[in-house]
Protein backbone atom coordinates (compact mmCIF):
# COMPACT_ATOMS: atom_id res chain seq x y z
CA UNK A 1 0.00 0.00 0.00
CA UNK A 2 1.19 3.52 -0.74
CA UNK A 3 0.08 6.98 0.30
CA UNK A 4 0.78 10.42 -1.15
CA UNK A 5 0.60 13.86 0.44
CA UNK A 6 0.69 17.29 -1.21
CA UNK A 7 1.16 20.46 0.86
CA UNK A 8 -0.17 23.65 -0.75
CA UNK A 9 0.33 27.33 0.05
CA UNK A 10 0.19 30.50 -2.02
CA UNK A 11 3.61 30.74 -3.67
CA UNK A 12 5.25 27.41 -2.75
CA UNK A 13 8.37 29.04 -1.31
CA UNK A 14 7.67 29.33 2.44
CA UNK A 15 5.03 27.23 4.20
CA UNK A 16 4.34 24.32 1.85
CA UNK A 17 7.99 23.55 1.02
CA UNK A 18 8.77 23.78 4.74
CA UNK A 19 6.00 21.25 5.41
CA UNK A 20 7.17 19.05 2.52
CA UNK A 21 10.74 18.96 3.83
CA UNK A 22 9.74 18.40 7.47
CA UNK A 23 7.21 15.71 6.57
CA UNK A 24 9.66 13.98 4.22
CA UNK A 25 12.24 13.97 7.03
CA UNK A 26 9.71 12.42 9.45
CA UNK A 27 8.69 9.80 6.89
CA UNK A 28 12.35 8.92 6.32
CA UNK A 29 13.05 8.67 10.07
CA UNK A 30 10.14 6.20 10.32
CA UNK A 31 11.54 4.16 7.42
CA UNK A 32 8.38 4.77 5.38
CA UNK A 33 9.83 6.60 2.37
CA UNK A 34 9.01 3.66 0.08
CA UNK A 35 5.35 3.86 1.18
CA UNK A 36 4.65 7.59 1.59
CA UNK A 37 5.45 10.16 -1.10
CA UNK A 38 5.46 13.89 -0.42
CA UNK A 39 5.33 17.00 -2.59
CA UNK A 40 4.30 20.65 -2.38
CA UNK A 41 2.79 23.24 -4.69
CA UNK A 42 1.46 26.77 -4.75
CA UNK A 43 -1.85 28.12 -5.95
CA UNK A 44 -0.04 31.06 -7.59
CA UNK A 45 2.67 31.16 -10.23
CA UNK A 46 4.93 33.99 -9.02
CA UNK A 47 7.86 31.85 -7.86
CA UNK A 48 7.85 28.93 -10.31
CA UNK A 49 11.21 27.17 -10.39
CA UNK A 50 12.60 29.04 -7.39
CA UNK A 51 14.06 27.27 -4.35
CA UNK A 52 12.41 27.69 -0.94
CA UNK A 53 12.59 31.15 0.64
CA UNK A 54 15.79 32.02 2.48
CA UNK A 55 13.93 32.02 5.83
CA UNK A 56 12.63 28.51 5.20
CA UNK A 57 16.05 27.27 4.08
CA UNK A 58 17.70 28.78 7.17
CA UNK A 59 15.36 26.94 9.57
CA UNK A 60 15.62 23.68 7.66
CA UNK A 61 19.41 23.97 7.71
CA UNK A 62 19.38 24.67 11.47
CA UNK A 63 17.36 21.49 11.97
CA UNK A 64 19.41 19.37 9.52
CA UNK A 65 16.42 18.84 7.22
CA UNK A 66 17.13 18.49 3.51
CA UNK A 67 15.38 20.55 0.86
CA UNK A 68 17.70 19.43 -1.95
CA UNK A 69 16.14 19.74 -5.38
CA UNK A 70 12.98 21.46 -4.18
CA UNK A 71 11.65 24.07 -6.61
CA UNK A 72 8.36 25.96 -6.53
CA UNK A 73 5.63 24.59 -8.75
CA UNK A 74 2.00 25.47 -9.27
CA UNK A 75 -0.94 23.24 -8.37
CA UNK A 76 -2.01 21.25 -11.44
CA UNK A 77 -5.43 19.88 -12.37
CA UNK A 78 -3.92 16.39 -12.34
CA UNK A 79 -2.88 16.73 -8.67
CA UNK A 80 -6.44 15.93 -7.60
CA UNK A 81 -6.08 12.45 -9.03
CA UNK A 82 -2.48 11.94 -7.96
CA UNK A 83 -2.54 12.53 -4.19
CA UNK A 84 -4.43 10.85 -1.38
CA UNK A 85 -4.22 13.91 0.86
CA UNK A 86 -3.89 17.57 -0.12
CA UNK A 87 -3.10 19.81 2.84
CA UNK A 88 -3.87 23.52 2.47
CA UNK A 89 -1.85 25.86 4.65
CA UNK A 90 -4.74 28.35 5.01
CA UNK A 91 -8.43 28.82 4.33
CA UNK A 92 -7.89 30.75 1.08
CA UNK A 93 -5.57 28.03 -0.22
CA UNK A 94 -8.24 25.45 0.64
CA UNK A 95 -10.88 27.40 -1.35
CA UNK A 96 -8.49 27.87 -4.27
CA UNK A 97 -7.70 24.14 -4.31
CA UNK A 98 -11.41 23.25 -4.32
CA UNK A 99 -12.05 25.73 -7.14
CA UNK A 100 -9.14 24.43 -9.19
CA UNK A 101 -9.69 20.72 -8.67
CA UNK A 102 -13.45 20.69 -8.18
CA UNK A 103 -15.35 18.56 -5.74
CA UNK A 104 -14.90 15.42 -7.83
CA UNK A 105 -11.23 15.11 -6.88
CA UNK A 106 -10.29 11.76 -5.36
CA UNK A 107 -7.97 13.58 -2.96
CA UNK A 108 -9.04 14.45 0.54
CA UNK A 109 -8.48 18.21 0.92
CA UNK A 110 -7.93 19.50 4.46
CA UNK A 111 -6.52 22.56 6.18
CA UNK A 112 -3.18 22.02 7.90
CA UNK A 113 -4.30 23.46 11.23
CA UNK A 114 -7.26 21.08 11.38
CA UNK A 115 -4.61 18.71 12.78
CA UNK A 116 -3.78 21.25 15.52
CA UNK A 117 -7.17 22.48 16.82
CA UNK A 118 -5.52 23.47 20.09
CA UNK A 119 -3.87 26.38 18.25
CA UNK A 120 -7.29 28.04 18.01
CA UNK A 121 -6.61 29.50 14.56
CA UNK A 122 -7.52 28.37 11.06
CA UNK A 123 -4.52 29.53 9.04
CA UNK A 124 -0.78 28.95 9.24
CA UNK A 125 0.58 32.54 9.17
CA UNK A 126 2.47 33.33 5.98
CA UNK A 127 6.06 34.19 6.97
CA UNK A 128 6.59 35.77 3.55
CA UNK A 129 4.55 38.63 5.00
CA UNK A 130 5.04 38.22 8.78
CA UNK A 131 8.73 37.28 8.77
CA UNK A 132 8.08 34.85 11.64
CA UNK A 133 9.55 31.65 10.21
CA UNK A 134 10.25 30.24 13.70
CA UNK A 135 6.56 30.28 14.66
CA UNK A 136 5.61 28.61 11.39
CA UNK A 137 8.32 25.97 11.75
CA UNK A 138 6.98 24.97 15.18
CA UNK A 139 3.44 24.68 13.79
CA UNK A 140 4.65 22.72 10.78
CA UNK A 141 6.70 20.34 12.92
CA UNK A 142 3.79 19.63 15.29
CA UNK A 143 1.23 19.31 12.50
CA UNK A 144 3.40 17.02 10.38
CA UNK A 145 3.82 14.65 13.33
CA UNK A 146 0.04 14.47 13.72
CA UNK A 147 -0.51 13.96 9.99
CA UNK A 148 1.99 11.10 9.94
CA UNK A 149 0.37 9.53 13.00
CA UNK A 150 -3.03 9.63 11.27
CA UNK A 151 -1.66 8.17 8.03
CA UNK A 152 0.02 5.36 9.95
CA UNK A 153 -3.33 4.39 11.49
CA UNK A 154 -4.95 4.42 8.01
CA UNK A 155 -2.23 2.21 6.53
Amino acid sequence: MSYSVLFVCLGNICRSPMAEAVFRDLVKSEGMESIITVDSAGTGDWHLGHPPHEGTRKLLDQNSISYDGMKARQLQDTDGGSFDLIVAMDTKNERDIQERLGHSTRSKVVRFLSFLPEKGIDDVPDPYYTGNFDEVYEMVKDGCMKILKQIKTEL
